[in-house]
């Protein structure tokens, strides 16, 4: 999983950016806007890549302070470079998200944009994130779903399954990575069953946002 990662390390922006039509930057936004950060808030952006969505919550307030957190080396050097062009208080370092180097009730909030399906442990990675939230601490998962219109979905799941690894193979000379994508989007439990995942991990009340006509969802909780 990390080598395929550190393999498209290069070209991961601009294929996100080329195959959502750059949405996936209102997404990210929409993520944020979702947390309602405060001053002094720490931030634990998981599975963090080339921190985008880290970024784009530490850019929210100077007061806001954000640790990002992914296995992929190139992944945070390029997340890195961009550090340097933007402003806010952004820490990038590299872990495992299902055994974190913290201590418990350390952060505000968790984000994750695009990496839960990736986890290789589910449920202990969700365990993982309860126990670094303080109480009352907030929860924002950014992740693709299927879209649920009968015609859309057909459409999409086409799209996924016979033309993004093509471009893939084009851009990144890695089709292998995101005929991943498909089958990890595919495998996910997404909808009622993830929120259902959480509920039993000991998360409060939580609720899906479907964006974008259903091809990703904002998946929201709080630790009690």
């Amino acid at each position: 999983m990390r080598q395929m990662f550190d393999g498209i390390a290069g070209t991961y922006d601009l294929l996100n950016h080329l195959l959502s039509a750059g949405v996936d930057i209102l997404w990210r936004r929409w993520t944020v806007d979702a947390l309602d950060l405060k001053a002094g808030w720490w931030i634990l952006d998981l599975a963090t890549g080339t921190a985008d969505l880290g970024l784009e919550a530490a850019a929210r307030d100077p007061g806001v302070r954000v640790v990002g957190a992914d296995l992929s080396l190139p992944m945070l050097r390029r997340g890195n470079k961009k550090q340097k062009r933007k402003s806010g208080q952004l820490f990038l370092l590299c872990g495992d998200a299902q055994r974190l180097p913290f201590p418990d009730a350390r952060f505000h909030a968790v984000t994750i944009g695009f990496g839960v399906r990736n986890f290789s442990d589910l449920t202990a990675g969700l365990h993982e994130i309860l126990r670094v939230l303080r109480p009352g601490g907030r929860l924002a998962i950014l992740e693709f779903s299927r879209p649920r219109a009968f015609l859309l979905s057909r459409a999409y799941l086409f799209y996924f399954r016979f033309i993004l690894p093509g471009i893939g193979r084009l851009v990144s000379r890695n089709p292998l990575a995101y005929r991943y994508l498909y089958e990890s989007v595919m495998r996910f439990p997404e909808g009622e069953a993830f929120r259902t995942r959480l509920t039993q991990t000991g998360f409060l009340e939580p609720v899906e946002r479907r964006l974008t006509l259903g091809i990703a969802t904002l998946y929201l909780a709080s630790k009690p």
